[in-house]
Formats: structure tokens, C-alpha cells, sequence
């Protein structure tokens, strides 16, 4: 699947994406997978009250399941101006 990065979190992984293979059952398990695999994903996503995620450009939370996902994309919450 195809997993990107928005704002803070694009500069912290040092990407704006990538395609990644997973067994994750659920967003919060891609992410535990992905912090898991160096220090610039754990600074990432240390604290996920500061991240927000869309599935397959649908808002969603980090419970949502990812079977058949195509896109996950995780940024900062959003505020209106």
C-alpha cells in the first residue's frame, strides 16, 4: 500500500512517501510497524494525539481496519482560518 506523510511528518521521516508491504490488521498496527523501524519513524509518530489519518482519502482513526486499503496518509490535525 501506498503510505504518505504530510507537514511535521514529512520532515521527520525525511520522505513524502512510500509504498509499503504489511500485514497490519488496523492503522495503529502500520503504525507501530513503521515506528518500530527506526528512530525518525518513532520521532514521527511519538504522539499520535498530534496525528491524524485518512484511508483511501477518508478521514479515519487509527482503529480503522486496512484490509483491501490502497492509501493511507498520515498529517497534523487541520484548523480552519
Amino acid at each position: 500500500m501506498k503510505v504518505l506523510y504530510f507537514a511535521w511528518l514529512r520532515e521527520r521521516i525525511g520522505i513524502s512517501g512510500e509504498e509499503v508491504e504489511t500485514e497490519a490488521g488496523t492503522v495503529a498496527d502500520l503504525v507501530a510497524e513503521l515506528a518500530a523501524r527506526e528512530e525518525r519513524y518513532a520521532a514521527a509518530f511519538a504522539d499520535l494525539r498530534a496525528v491524524r489519518v485518512a484511508v483511501d482519502q477518508e478521514l479515519a482513526t487509527f482503529d480503522a481496519p486496512l484490509k483491501g486499503v490502497r492509501e493511507v496518509a498520515f498529517f497534523p490535525p487541520m484548523t480552519g482560518g
